[in-house]
C-alpha cells in the first residue's frame, strides 16, 4: 500500500550511509509497495555549505542511477533480491530538483535531456545559504519574516517550472533547523501564502509531499505538520499526498508512514500517490 516516493542512494552528494540496493531490500523487508530514488540536483551550492561539504556534487550521475535501478528492478522481479517478497514492487527513477531562479535555464535544459518517474521540487538554499548549516539565512530576520519569505522564494519557482515537477517537497524544510522557539509551520501564520501554494498544486495536479524526516527531534525541536493545512489542500480540490522518508539510510526508508497514511484517511483522504512515467497513480488507503 506504502509507496516512499523520497530516498537518497549512493549517487547524492550525502548518500554515503547507504546504496540504493541496501534501500530497496529494507523495503521490501518492510512490506512497501515501492521506492522512488529521488537523489539531489542543485546547480548552484552557497561558498558557505562548500566550507562544511567540500566534496559537494552539484548534480548526480543520472545515467549511473537509472542503470542501477533499472539492475535492481531485474531483481526484484526475478524474486533474488529478498525471498519471498512481492514481485510487483516497484523501483522508480526520480530526482529532487534544487530550485534556484539563477538556475532556471539550466533547469529547463536537464529536463529536456533526462526522463524521471517523479520530479520533486525543493528549496534547500536561499539567499545564498543552506539552513542546514549555520544561522546565516535567519540572522537579522524575525521567525515569521524568514519563514514567510522561505515560501515566497518556493511558491515564486514552482510558478516557474510548471509542468517540470509533481510534488513539492518539504515546505518546512526551514522550519527544521531555525532557532525560533516556533517550530512549526502553522496555516494560521501564513494563511495567504499558503492559500496560493496549495491552490496552485491542486488546480495543476501536484502532489503535496509528507516528509515525515520533517516530524522527529532536532534538538529541542520537534515540529510538527499542522492538519488544517491538509484540510486546506482538501478544500481547495488538492487530491494527490505522497509520503517520503527523505531517508538517507536504509533504516529510515518508511520511517513514520501506517502513523501518516492513518493521519490523512482521518482527514477525509482516501488515497495517496506515487508517480510514475510522471503521471500519478492512487493507491487506496
Amino acid at each position: 500500500m506504502y509507496f516512499d516516493c523520497h530516498n537518497h542512494s549512493q549517487f547524492s552528494f550525502d548518500g554515503e550511509r547507504t546504496t540504493a540496493e541496501k534501500s530497496v531490500v529494507s523495503a521490501l523487508e518492510k512490506g512497501l509497495g515501492g521506492i522512488c530514488f529521488t537523489d539531489h540536483c542543485d546547480f548552484y551550492v552557497p561558498p558557505m555549505k562548500a566550507d562544511f561539504e567540500p566534496l559537494q556534487k552539484e548534480e548526480f550521475d543520472v545515467r549511473a542511477q537509472q542503470e542501477e535501478l533499472d539492475r535492481l528492478a531485474g531483481r526484484v522481479a526475478e524474486g533474488s533480491l529478498v525471498k519471498g517478497a512481492s514481485k510487483k514492487f516497484r523501483v522508480l527513477k526520480g530526482v529532487e530538483i534544487g530550485v534556484q531562479e539563477s538556475c532556471r535555464e539550466q533547469i529547463r535544459d536537464y529536463f529536456r535531456t533526462w526522463q524521471f518517474d517523479q520530479v520533486i521540487a525543493s528549496l534547500h538554499y536561499i539567499d545564498d545559504a543552506d539552513p542546514y548549516w549555520g544561522d546565516r539565512y535567519y540572522r537579522g530576520k524575525t521567525w515569521k519574516e524568514a519563514y514567510g519569505h522561505y515560501l515566497d522564494v518556493l511558491f515564486k519557482e514552482l510558478r516557474f517550472l510548471g509542468d517540470d515537477f509533481d510534488v513539492m517537497g518539504h515546505f518546512d524544510y526551514v522550519a527544521r533547523y531555525a532557532p525560533y522557539p516556533v517550530e512549526s509551520f502553522l496555516y494560521r501564520d501564513f494563511p495567504a501564502h499558503f492559500d496560493e501554494i496549495l491552490r496552485f498544486l491542486a488546480e495543476n495536479g501536484k502532489a503535496l509531499e509528507i516528509n515525515t524526516k520533517t516530524y522527529q527531534r532536532y534538538g529541542l525541536r520537534t515540529p510538527q505538520l499542522d492538519r488544517n493545512i491538509l484540510l486546506r489542500f482538501l478544500e481547495l480540490g488538492g487530491e494527490l499526498i505522497t509520503l517520503g522518508s527523505d531517508s538517507h539510510n536504509p533504516e529510515r526508508v518508511g520511517d513514520k508512514f501506517q502513523y501518516y497514511g492513518q493521519y490523512v484517511k482521518s482527514l477525509g483522504f482516501r488515497r495517496l500517490a506515487y508517480f510514475e512515467r510522471r503521471k500519478p497513480r492512487l493507491v487506496t488507503i
